[in-house]
């Protein structure tokens, strides 16, 4: 399974998956400032701790990359199917559940790594730009990001399973605009933010959202061998 995913890796050209990413981080941190600083001024959104900052930068990461990931499943899966190029695989001597797995895989695994990325990189960008401009009146630490990464590990973990929900969209009629239009439903669910109850920090959604995508995935798998590539 792993030798698949590396090659993997190898076929799909992650480079503008990369590239993007970065490019979003800088872009997220930009956007983030802004809208605290005038939410701050306005008296609409509150951050009055660097908890609610985290929140934020939860929010905001785990929408932009659930989106990345239906676009990484429109790339390695949808297109395949629907350029009928997945045919050549499944004519190899290897299982149809193996090669799929390692694809979906490395979706999930892609997204939670970037996830954790980002979020360190978002609150660092953040809290350099705060301590030369004071966007809240507070100073954002290395030590209270370490208190916060249990918890962004464990909300990656299960971003990176809903992240695979646009696969059922997208494998119904083979449609990439299907895959990405419903990766945007599931963000408005998921990532809903609101400083008095927001769903992004609602477990139960979350673990929930997350079962749901690990059984698309499942039974994609496992439904593979009977499936027509076609």
């Amino acid at each position: 399974m792993l030798q698949l995913i590396k090659l993997e890796i190898k076929k799909s050209n992650l480079g503008w998956y990369i590239k993007g990413a970065l490019l979003a981080n800088i872009i997220l941190t930009a956007i983030m400032c802004f809208v605290i600083f005038l939410g701050q001024q306005e008296g609409d959104l509150p951050i009055t701790s660097h908890q609610d900052v985290y929140i934020f930068i939860g929010a905001l990461v785990r929408a932009t990359f659930i989106v990345f990931a239906s676009v990484l499943i429109a790339k390695i899966v949808i297109e395949e199917y629907k350029n009928k190029t997945i045919l050549i695989l499944f004519s190899y001597p290897i299982s149809r559940k193996n090669i799929i797995a390692s694809k979906l895989m490395l979706i999930a695994l892609l997204t939670f790594i970037t996830m954790i990325f980002s979020n360190a990189v978002v609150a660092g960008l953040f809290s350099i730009i705060n301590a030369y401009f004071s966007i809240v009146p507070f100073e954002m630490t290395g030590n209270q990001f370490m208190g916060e990464f249990t918890n962004i590990v464990l909300f990656a973990i299960a971003s990176a399973g809903m992240s695979l929900i646009p696969l059922y969209f997208g494998m119904r009629n083979h449609s990439v605009p299907a895959t990405i239009g419903s990766s945007l439903i599931v963000v408005a669910i998921a990532c809903s933010y609101n400083p008095a109850f927001s769903l992004i920090t609602f477990i139960p959604l979350q673990l929930g959202l997350a079962a749901v995508g690990v059984a698309i995935a499942y039974f994609a798998i496992r439904n593979i061998e009977r499936e027509d590539a076609i």
